[in-house]
Parts: C-alpha cells; sequence; structure tokens
C-alpha cells in the first residue's frame, strides 16, 4: 500500500495489486495449466495417428521449444510493460481499440472452449475407474458430469 494525497490534502492509502510473483507460484500455475490434464489424453492421440514413436517424440520437441518462447516473449513483454491486463493491454497499447477488443473477444471464445474441453477431460477421468470393464463411457453420463462441473 502508497499513501496519496487527496483532493481535500488529507492522505489516503491505496489498495493495489502485488507486483511480484514468487517461484513457487510460478511452478504451480505452470503445472496446472501445462501438465494439468491435456498431457495425459494427447499421448493417446499422437501416437495413434503418427504411428512412430519417433516422430511422437519430434512433435513434442517442436510443440515444447514453441511453448517455451511463447513464454520467452511474454516474459519480456511483462518486464518492459509492468501492467495489468495480459494481452489485451499488450495489444490496445501496440494496436488500438479495436484490436484489442478483437483479441478479447476471441481469446474469450477460445478460453471457454477451452474450459469446456478439460470439463469433459475431468468427467472422464472420474468416470473411468466405474466403467473398467466397458469398452465407452456413456455419452449421457459423461456430458452430464460435465454439465455439472462446468456450472461450478
Amino acid at each position: 500500500m502508497s499513501k496519496v494525497k487527496t483532493k481535500m490534502g488529507v492522505s489516503a492509502e491505496r489498495v493495489g495489486l502485488k507486483k511480484q510473483i514468487s517461484l513457487f507460484d510460478c511452478v504451480t500455475m505452470l503445472v496446472g495449466t501445462m501438465i494439468g490434464s491435456g498431457i495425459f489424453v494427447s499421448p493417446v492421440g499422437i501416437l495413434f495417428y503418427v504411428r512412430s514413436r519417433g516422430m511422437s517424440y519430434l512433435l513434442w520437441t517442436v510443440c515444447g521449444v514453441y511453448s517455451t518462447l511463447c513464454a520467452a516473449c511474454f516474459a519480456e513483454l511483462g518486464a518492459t510493460l509492468p501492467i495489468s491486463g495480459g494481452e489485451y493491454m499488450y495489444i490496445y497499447r501496440a494496436f488500438g481499440d479495436f484490436a484489442a477488443f478483437l483479441c478479447l473477444w476471441t481469446y474469450m471464445f477460445k478460453y471457454c472452449t477451452a474450459y469446456v474441453a478439460l470439463c469433459l477431460i475431468f468427467s472422464t477421468y472420474i468416470l473411468q475407474p466405474l466403467y473398467k470393464d466397458c469398452y465407452e463411457i456413456p455419452q449421457v453420463l459423461l456430458r452430464l458430469i460435465s454439465a455439472l462441473v462446468y456450472s461450478k
């Protein structure tokens, strides 16, 4: 908190966001987003369609390098422009109102669909032990659990 002088000459305390993140916070965010659920589902799909262990390793390596470069770009942006708002504010400052508005709506649709996919993955993990002997989990039950999780 910092002291701010108001119009009446009285000093007041300003509440703001803490501008630091610990190593533990950073690691838990990375583990939660990257290793969370997708890494346990996607290797099967990659191996199924590629049918080559070496090519799947190559794909994972290329995707890992790409993700690392994206993270380095955001780290540089965050160090250069230490403002709240993330990608929206970076695009707003660089390209203006309209581009930032389009970015915001695009990300909203992207993250909403990703959240639905995470709910489906979560419900699959919850129901899989109950349906070990069955070939497939009933879709109605899978969608019901996903909808309950999505609605919080």
